[in-house]
């Protein structure tokens, strides 16, 4: 068992909080309302460029070159591709890149990315990998999840655009890279004996990201 199966195993009533959320419910269905998705999206934008530092510390952390390497290639696919899918969807309302750099950040945002800058600072890279994990293997597993929806309604397009991207090939290999890359760094960092504060990095993150699907819904 992977050490992001365990992790999900120990926290399953919070991860399903997570994934199986009304927030995502409603996107695979249509009826989240469209505003909801714009908010999410616009601070989710703000929220990739904290988790573009929190790759870049990930550098730092890393022992080894490879693990460098790995860092890097994670930063790339948020700065070259997860980025400019929200940069996509939000021209479609009128919203260009300027606008989004500059919008305020809600409280949501504040806390989930501080807390992942936070623990990869005062840790060694893998807990900063099990702060990262809900966001990169939560978003993989939800798109599989939905891979069969069909989203109705005005924003359908959006909803299905957002699930195709990351239920598409490059996303899903992005996410088994990075399960991988976790169990490698646990070879060198991982005891039994600190399972249980790695298990409570991976709750904390996984409560921040229902959070987050809660902030679009009472937009």
């Amino acid at each position: 068992m992977s050490l992001f199966e365990r992790l999900k195993a120990d926290n399953l009533d919070d991860w399903q909080a997570y994934t199986r959320h009304s927030f995502v419910k409603q996107l695979a269905t249509g009826e989240l309302p469209e505003h909801a998705f714009r908010t999410y999206l616009q601070q989710d934008y703000l929220f990739l460029i904290h988790f573009s530092r929190a790759y870049a510390l990930a550098v730092y952390k890393s022992p080894r070159l490879s693990d460098m390497r790995n860092a890097l290639e994670g930063l790339k696919a948020i700065m070259d591709v997860e980025m400019d899918l929200h940069v996509e969807l939000c021209a479609g309302w009128g919203i260009s890149r300027d606008e989004l750099e500059t919008l305020p950040e809600a409280s949501e945002t504040m806390a989930y990315t501080r807390f992942v800058l936070e623990t990869g600072l005062r840790g060694d890279l893998l807990d900063l990998q099990v702060a990262l994990a809900p966001c990169i293997l939560g978003y993989g597993e939800i798109a599989r999840e939905n891979a069969l929806a069909k989203p109705a309604g005005p924003a359908a397009d959006a909803y299905r655009r957002w699930l195709d991207e990351y239920g598409g090939n490059d996303y899903q290999s992005v996410a088994q890279d990075f399960s991988s890359w976790t169990d490698q760094t646990a070879e060198i960092y991982m005891t039994e004996a600190r399972f249980a504060a790695l298990s409570e990095i991976f709750n904390q993150a996984s409560r921040l990201e229902a959070d987050f699907w809660q902030m679009g819904l009472k937009a």
